[in-house]
């Protein structure tokens, strides 16, 4: 495996893209917390999810998960008005965090790995839902604490396959147009 794409390489570039964020653009501070390694990152059973992805040679899935109330600090530090429930505006700012932390680490890792697209942003806002993915191994979760609130950021990095990988993996074959 690349160097670039081990664990620990990867959580110094989230905790980096995180901290430069919130400090440049909301004027907040948060403390990384130690990073974790998981087959899968714990299901998220309420809150808002925003999920990005990228892809090149490698692939990426990412999101930026926090609660109601961190996202509506967020959206008071960003849009520079003040928002006690969520409503379009804390959902965009949300999807904004997640566009420039993870287009931080997108850039960060094309310096290493090549150039890859990043994906436009959506965001998840419920109650008892549950996020998960195909992928169920390389993801690197990395938690932030920025007052009583904690923010997670979840990635998995993996190398892209060739279209004959993916034609082996599925047994079929692939449309070229």
């Amino acid at each position: 495996m690349n160097d670039v794409a081990k664990p620990a390489y990867l959580a110094d570039s989230v905790k980096r893209a995180t901290s430069d964020v919130f400090s440049m653009m909301l004027g907040m501070e948060v403390e990384a917390l130690p990073y974790r390694f998981e087959a899968e990152p714990e299901h998220v059973s309420g809150g808002i999810l925003g999920l990005i992805g990228f892809s090149g040679a490698w692939s990426a899935t990412a999101t930026v998960c926090c609660t109601p109330a961190m996202a509506c600090r967020i959206a008071d530090a960003l849009f520079l008005t003040p928002h006690s429930a969520v409503e379009d505006e804390v959902l965009d700012a949300v999807a904004e965090m997640a566009n420039m932390i993870i287009g931080n680490v997108k850039t960060d890792l094309e310096n290493h790995l090549g150039m890859m697209s990043l994906s436009i942003p959506t965001v998840i806002y419920g109650k008892n839902f549950i996020k998960r993915t195909l992928i169920k191994d390389h993801w690197v979760v990395a938690p932030f604490q920025a007052g009583d609130e904690i923010l997670e950021v979840h990635i998995c990095l993996i190398p892209t396959k060739t279209p004959e990988e993916k034609q082996h993996a599925f047994n079929r074959a692939f449309l070229h147009v």
